[in-house]
């Protein structure tokens, strides 16, 4: 038989491309493969922008593939915001010190964060996603996102307590609302440092830190 271009229908179909199918992999490195993926595209895009078609072909799969590890976009941003987040809270416990014993606190402080904006400058794509967190995550992703923040506030502020300790022109101070205030203005600055690193860019802001830092308590000696 022939088709009607009058080549033989064998000879047809063995012509035709055959469609690429991607290595088979176990479930548990097919998931992170897709997840590094959406990672990779949220270098260039928005959370609001990623598509699954667009994680997909970062991939080097087709969307069946990719639908049938993550049913939907919903449960592909919610396992990559919940990995990042996760993966930014031992960034994030690394960063703060273990010991103000010989250590001046309010140099201590600083230091950290300076060293938290320097670790989200190191993953910027991550800490968008953990500073920015759009109302339009999961509402189980805002809930992990409070919750790993009152550990590292638990862990932030024994650190206050025994500065204040340490040093009597402290004496007097809330920990509480100094914590607060140290967290507040390190995801702020790493805020900025991220979104905006043009304006923002690293020297500026320890700049600033150092600035308050000499304000508050006089030059650091």
């Amino acid at each position: 038989m022939t088709t009607p271009g009058g080549v033989p229908r064998a000879s047809a179909q063995t012509d035709r491309p055959r469609r690429r199918y991607a290595p088979r992999l176990p479930p548990a490195e097919r998931r992170e493969q897709l997840l590094d993926a959406a990672y990779a595209v949220l270098g260039r895009l928005e959370l609001h922008e990623l598509s699954m078609e667009a994680v997909a072909q970062e991939a080097g799969v087709g969307k069946p593939v990719l639908y049938t590890v993550f049913k939907t976009r919903a449960e592909l941003v919610a396992a990559l915001l919940d990995r990042e987040q996760q993966r930014g809270l031992e960034q994030v416990a690394q960063t703060l010190p273990t010991d103000l014993m010989g250590a001046d606190p309010v140099v201590a402080a600083s230091a950290t964060v300076e060293s938290f904006v320097g670790v989200a400058l190191e993953n910027p794509t991550r800490w968008r996603l953990i500073l920015a967190a759009p109302d339009r995550a999961p509402g189980e992703y805002r809930e992990a996102l409070g919750n790993s923040r009152a550990s590292v506030f638990d862990q932030a502020e024994a650190l206050v307590r025994m500065g204040i300790a340490l040093q009597p022109r402290l004496a007097g101070i809330d920990s509480a609302l100094l914590t607060n205030s140290l967290l507040t203005i390190a995801e702020m600055l790493g805020r900025l440092a991220v979104n905006d690193p043009g304006e923002y860019p690293r020297e500026r802001i320890e700049g600033f830190v150092d600035a308050v830092v000499r304000l508050l308590v006089g030059p650091v000696e």
